[in-house]
């Protein structure tokens, strides 16, 4: 059940549409929490999105083979989404966005590293001053979280966030020949919704929630867009390409974020955006160029 590789084309499409659709997802989610509170609409968003996943795949129901794979999709469901979702939406509540989410994008640091460790993927110089390259610049672009204050509680909330992503990539990508990636990707995102939600309903109201037009718009578009075929990208190019490298393209998921800001919530372009932007441009550079010594190993 290996996925078929990508061609050039098709990865370039993926990580384009992947990086949009999680880019926008930060401003359209803020925008959201004026109408809901937090951890339901988590679990809303994101069990809609399972569930369209689902509808498309019952037609190939028979490889979903639950029996020998649950155990699969449930620790894919809490690495991936439950995990990440979770310590993402409680630890907002602890310190500034920007600071929170240059912590998260620690990630594709850790998935170079489990990637190395547990995939056999080659490790390099270059590809180590990129991934930490990649990282400083979204520290750059997020640097005014600062002034919002620190919290240590917020700290442990999005590292475990970004060890929780990292681990559940690894994980998926090494069990793609176990699992058929559609339905490992339905389940994970529906058990994780109903988890979420369920915790949710137990402790925030459901009259909370402002059912107005632009809400279940913004939230529709977050489920289909966002999160059903946005995990299926991302789950795709991880199958088909090295971990590490596709994770070196999350870095551009914060400047895509700050530019919606500053278009569309009046934000402004600051030093420390360009730095960052800069940086993370040389960090994707440098985790994709292959030394010389590699490519003639490989020849």
């Amino acid at each position: 059940m290996t996925p078929a590789p990508l061609s050039r084309k098709q990865t370039i499409l993926g990580l384009l549409f992947l990086v949009i659709m999680w880019g926008v997802n930060w401003p359209l989610s803020k925008y959201a929490l004026r109408f809901t509170p937090p951890l339901l609409f988590a679990g809303l968003r994101t069990l809609v999105g399972g569930l369209l996943l689902i509808a498309v795949a019952l037609p190939r129901r028979r490889i979903l083979r639950w029996r020998e794979t649950w155990r699969i999709y449930v620790m894919s469901a809490f690495l991936s989404i439950v995990f990440y979702y979770g310590f993402q939406t409680v630890g907002l509540k602890y310190m500034p966005a920007g600071l929170f989410s240059a912590i998260v994008f620690l990630q594709p640091v850790l998935l170079g590293l489990f990637a190395w460790l547990w995939l056999g993927e080659r490790m390099y110089g270059l590809k180590v001053v990129g991934l930490l390259l990649g990282f400083a610049g979204v520290a750059a672009m997020s640097v005014g979280g600062l002034e919002g204050g620190v919290s240590g509680i917020g700290i442990v909330l999005a590292l475990a966030s970004a060890l929780s992503w990292a681990l559940g990539t690894v994980y998926a990508k090494r069990s793609t020949a176990k699992a058929d990636p559609l339905w490992m990707t339905a389940m994970q995102i529906s058990i994780g919704g109903v988890v979420m939600l369920g915790y949710g309903s137990a402790t925030e109201p459901w009259p909370g929630i402002r059912w107005t037009g632009s809400f279940i718009a913004d939230t529709l578009f977050i489920s289909v867009f966002v999160i059903a075929l946005g995990w299926l990208v991302y789950f795709k190019l991880i199958g088909s390409g090295e971990a590490t490298k596709v994770g070196s393209f999350t870095f551009l998921i914060p400047v895509v974020s700050i530019a919606c800001s500053v278009m569309f919530l009046n934000e402004r372009i600051t030093l420390n955006l360009v730095l960052g932007i800069v940086l993370i441009v040389a960090s994707i550079l440098l985790v994709n160029v292959k030394p010389k010594r590699l490519k003639n190993a490989s020849s």
